[in-house]
């Protein structure tokens, strides 16, 4: 694979329909030792929760478990959610892993599930799949379903609304739903089951700032007392920023002069913002003398572009589960998709996804990405890519590896 743009893997660990989360992680295992083989540079799996359709729980346990099935790949969190976690629970964890697979673990870090965010604003810092609780998504200007009976028509729904950059990337109008998700009893139950009654979640810039301490050795409360993990300490952990806006996700990483990884698939809307934010406020710091941005993306590719989008069928159900807070559904077959009949509330409440997911061939998919690459000027893709077959989602992996190492 050409190497001025690497390729990179976010897995959720998607659970299609009919199958079990015990089948899904053995896909992961399966899916990771293959992007190795097909030459992608890191392989990140997301933190979900409460999802019927995604297993990727625990970050740390998935990443020891890929990392000792591969041998050269990077690996890591996309992310792990703070809102979660504790600072000295992440330097931990995190110590472990590089204990065990030294100079191979990525620690990316969102903002997901803390402290309670405006109603507008996105659940920053994931790339992974569920947006009250941390996700990943993307897609591109693309036939949709190509069903009159599914979430858009053959030239998507709502582009006439959004804008085209220079380089081609539609930019989708920026999703509005986010209140409804933050005011659902599923994301209070969220809030219940993942943090201790009473607790509270430190500001985001601080958490990042105890963990980087952590990791350098450097902590002190504030009457002094210093603290040494072990593992962990000097662990060569690479730290990750993830957000979907020029926000406090954007701003912390640019302040503190770490790598930036920004959301399109989930929120297509904001991705300029944020990368241009985060340019311009960055700081150099030991570890990154200019900026570094990382930017994702939703795809599905085949052979030809009707076999890509029936492969791609069900995206558009299952992120209207997610944004109705059901939760996740199990990836549905193209059949069970073709099924459902669509509410024109539903087609506008999941056109921004829809609309930017990349799905056809390898030369359509490239192009795509490539206009993606040019917009946000991404030293890196991250590429999430769900299908009901595993076999169809290893494929769509190697006919992109195959396609972006011979473009010109």
């Amino acid at each position: 694979m050409s190497s001025d743009v690497p390729l990179s893997v976010l897995d959720l660990v998607p659970i299609s329909s009919g199958s079990t989360a015990a089948e899904a992680l053995r896909n992961t295992l399966d899916l990771a030792r293959r992007a190795e083989e097909f030459g992608y540079h890191r392989y990140w799996l997301a933190e979900h929760h409460l999802n019927p359709g995604v297993a990727g729980t625990s970050p740390a346990l998935i990443i020891s478990l890929v990392a000792g099935a591969t041998a050269r790949i990077r690996v890591g969190s996309g992310a792990v959610q703070l809102g979660h976690h504790t600072p000295l629970s992440v330097v931990e964890q995190f110590g472990l892993l590089d204990a065990v697979h030294p100079g191979r673990i990525d620690l990316g870090l969102g903002r997901s599930g803390g402290a309670p965010r405006t109603p507008a604003a996105p659940a920053e810092g994931a790339a992974g799949v569920a947006e009250g609780a941390g996700e990943s998504e993307e897609p591109g200007k693309e036939e949709a379903l190509g069903k009159e009976d599914g979430p858009g028509k053959e030239d998507g729904p709502g582009r006439t609304e959004g804008t085209f950059t220079d380089s081609g990337l539609y930019l989708p109008p920026k999703y509005t739903g986010f209140a409804r998700l933050l005011a659902s009893p599923r994301f209070r139950l969220h809030q219940a089951l993942l943090r201790q009654p009473g607790a509270t979640t430190p500001e985001y810039p601080d958490q990042i700032d105890d963990i980087l301490a952590l990791l350098a050795g450097k902590y002190r409360s504030a009457d002094g007392v210093e603290a040494h993990v072990v593992p962990g300490e000097g662990a060569a952990v690479e730290v990750w920023i993830l957000g979907s806006s020029g926000g406090t996700s954007a701003l912390t990483a640019a302040a503190r002069g770490l790598p930036f990884a920004a959301n399109y698939h989930v929120s297509p809307g904001t991705v300029v913002e944020a990368v241009e934010a985060y340019r311009k406020a960055f700081r150099p710091s030991p570890a990154l003398a200019g900026p570094r941005v990382l930017v994702s993306a939703d795809v599905v590719v085949a052979p030809d572009d009707a076999t890509a989008r029936r492969l791609a069928s069900g995206y558009g159900l299952w992120v209207r589960s997610i944004r109705t807070a059901e939760g996740a559904i199990p990836f549905p077959t193209p059949e069970e998709a073709a099924r459902h009949r669509w509410s024109d509330e539903d087609r506008a409440l999941v056109a921004d996804r829809v609309d930017t997911q990349f799905v056809g061939s390898p030369e359509t998919v490239v192009e795509r990405l490539e206009a993606l690459r040019a917009a946000t000027g991404a030293d890196e893709l991250l590429i999430t890519t769900i299908t009901h077959g595993h076999e169809d989602r290893v494929r769509s992996y190697e006919l992109l590896a195959d396609a972006w190492a011979k473009r010109s």
